[in-house]
C-alpha cells in the first residue's frame, strides 16, 4: 500500500510540475519572449516546483522520525 502511494503522490507532483511549466512557457510567450527564453522559463518553473516539492517531503520526513 506504501508503495502505490508513493508512486501515486510521485506522478501527481510530476503533474502539476508540468502544469505549471506549460502555464510559464504560455505567459512568457503571451508576453513576447521567444521560444527558447520561454522554454527556459518554463525548465525553471518546472525544476522549482519539483525542489519544493522535495524540500516539503525533506521537511515532513525530518518531523515524522
Amino acid at each position: 500500500m506504501n508503495l502505490a502511494v508513493t508512486l501515486l503522490t510521485t506522478a501527481l507532483v510530476i503533474v502539476v510540475a508540468l502544469l505549471a511549466a506549460a502555464g510559464a512557457g504560455k505567459l512568457a510567450r503571451l508576453d513576447g519572449a521567444t521560444y527558447p527564453t520561454a522554454l527556459t522559463r518554463a525548465a525553471t518553473t518546472f525544476t522549482a516546483v519539483i525542489t519544493l516539492a522535495t524540500a516539503a517531503t525533506a521537511a515532513y520526513a525530518a518531523l515524522l522520525t
